[in-house]
């Protein structure tokens, strides 16, 4: 028994190693005919249904161009094949681009469907701290006067409302004093008197407490002139607020005269931020909207205020407008000329269309966006762009609700040049005398093209050239007039307008055919024939 087992068990492996063998040939044999379309052509099934016809492969970036044998475009993609029944069902237009879905998943697309949302924008400016205006105050003297002596005698000492400040003395308010103490004391021993003497007292008295209230001498001090009935060699000037000293003239024993700022004390219990905000987000702002601000020098902290105040002036050196901002600074933190980021949510427009900012491949001239029109197959749209978010923008024309829009990996057009290609059809087959694509030639993107014909424009600045040549072989391409670009500047002293020439060039891209070199027609070994009437076939 066990001899017939293990017979039985050779027996089985032989065939086995038999049936790889043959199926390794078969392979072989059928890869070695790859030329064919029938060769690689499925073979029919045994459960006796009809097996799927191959009719074409077909380029994966959806440029009108198949093939009847597999190969790959010149970006080393493969092309795809397209069995009876499987022609889309859609037609695909000129303009958009067909990816494997292979490639697809392996270069990580990924969309998002376009949906109506409301736009809401935080507006960003940089703005600098300022003390509040209304806070500050100059310490004047409205007389004459000399410094006697100074209580606080430093820049940036704190200060209390009502502390005192300095001492002054003058010649002018002795003699105020006393023509009041002397109108008090006549007022007070004319009291039972009547007719214009107490009067005439009366109006003295009133007249020289005037004077001394309008020199801002305080009432505390007043009513203790009028008390002593003595004037005081000297008068003491106290602070109006509590706040820190921001400057200060007052030098002891110097003179001072009527209306000269000695002292600023300034309350940095509230301040300002001034922030910068630039011409096209002004329309965002509203007087009362909360803002956060942040501070360099605090970057765990975030300050809180609102706008209380839009300027009328634009700067035109930056174009910005200044938004004043309110907030409060307790511990005095907030120092002025600090530097300040600041955030103002704005609420943007109504409902809208919006897609998501990296959909948008922006050249500067226009805005492009991706829409997945089938699985593997995208479409790239000129698309007029409105109001913006952080993260998302409004498109006004373009795209619709509910379309699907490449958000990642979108780098697939990632040049304006390739967008180009694809937009206006990719490459030449558009022209109308070129041949099918079934009975083209595959080109290759490292050899070089060659043809003759006439020079009929130069355009210096873009580094390009219009030229009308012959046919071209090895494209297949009829005589035509076309647009190259060119490899090196120094070639357009080359190509004078009218300039018979023979010219070599290579497709550097998809679409994008760059001359390399240039001779004077006929110099060309195995150049294309001479360059025929004028074509137009762009």
């Amino acid at each position: 028994m066990k001899q017939g087992a293990g017979l039985a068990a050779g027996i089985l492996a032989v065939a086995l190693v038999a049936g790889g063998g043959g199926y390794w040939l078969g392979n072989k044999g059928a890869g070695s005919h790859g030329e064919s379309a029938a060769a690689v052509a499925p073979a029919p099934a045994e459960n006796g249904k009809k097996a799927r016809k191959l009719l074409y492969y077909r380029n994966p970036m959806g440029l009108p161009d198949t093939s009847p044998v597999p190969k790959k475009d010149p970006m080393g993609m493969d092309y795809i094949a397209v069995y009876a029944g499987e022609e889309d069902s859609e037609p695909a237009s000129a303009n958009q681009i067909r990816i494997s879905t292979e490639k697809v998943q392996k270069l990580g697309v990924r969309t998002e469907p376009a949906q109506i949302r409301a736009l809401d924008k935080v507006v960003r400016a940089s703005g600098r701290i300022e003390p509040d205006e209304r806070r500050i105050f100059d310490i004047t003297p409205k007389f004459e006067g000399y410094i006697e002596r100074l209580h606080v005698n430093v820049t940036g000492q704190p200060v209390a409302r009502g502390q005192a400040l300095f001492e002054v003395y003058s010649p002018e308010l002795v003699s105020a004093q006393r023509e009041y103490a002397v109108a008090a004391r006549g007022v007070e021993a004319l009291k039972e008197a009547e007719g214009p003497a107490q009067s005439g007292m009366r109006q003295l008295a009133e007249s020289s407490l005037m004077r001394l209230k309008n020199w801002d001498i305080s009432e505390e001090q007043i009513r203790a002139l009028a008390k002593s009935g003595e004037a005081k060699r000297t008068l003491t000037f106290r602070s109006p607020v509590t706040g820190i000293v921001t400057e200060k003239k007052a030098l002891q024993g110097m003179r001072f005269m009527p209306g000269e700022a000695l002292y600023q004390v300034a309350d940095l219990s509230s301040v300002w931020v001034v922030a910068d905000v630039f011409e096209q987000d002004i329309g965002l702002v509203r007087p009362g909207a909360k803002a956060r601000v942040r501070i360099n020098a605090y970057p765990d902290k975030v300050f809180e205020g609102s706008v209380s105040y839009v300027y009328p002036t634009l700067a035109a050196d930056t174009r910005t407008v200044p938004v004043r901002l309110e907030l409060a600074n307790p511990g005095l933190l907030l120092k002025p000329a600090m530097f300040a980021q600041v955030e103002l949510p704005a609420s943007g427009k109504a409902q809208a269309v919006t897609v998501p900012v990296s959909a948008v491949i922006d050249s500067g001239t226009r805005q492009v966006v991706l829409v997945q029109k089938a699985e593997g197959r995208f479409e790239p749209r000129e698309a007029k762009l409105g109001a913006r978010s952080d993260n998302y923008v409004e498109v006004l024309e373009g795209v619709k609700d509910g379309e699907q829009v490449v958000v990642a990996a979108n780098f697939l057009i990632d040049a304006e040049s390739n967008l180009k290609a694809a937009v206006g059809g990719f490459g030449h087959a558009a022209h109308g005398g070129a041949k099918p694509a079934q009975e083209a030639a595959p080109a290759s993107t490292s050899a070089g093209h060659k043809a003759e014909g006439t020079v009929e424009g130069v355009d210096a600045k873009a580094g390009t050239v219009s030229l009308n040549h012959g046919p071209v072989a090895s494209l297949n391409w009829p005589a035509m007039t076309m647009e190259f670009k060119l490899a090196n500047p120094a070639l357009l002293q080359q190509l004078p307008p009218d300039a018979k020439v023979a010219v070599e060039f290579v497709e550097r891209q998809p679409g994008e055919w760059v001359i390399t070199s240039v001779k004077p027609a006929g110099q060309s070994a195995g150049a294309s024939a001479p360059a025929a009437g004028s074509h137009s076939g762009h």
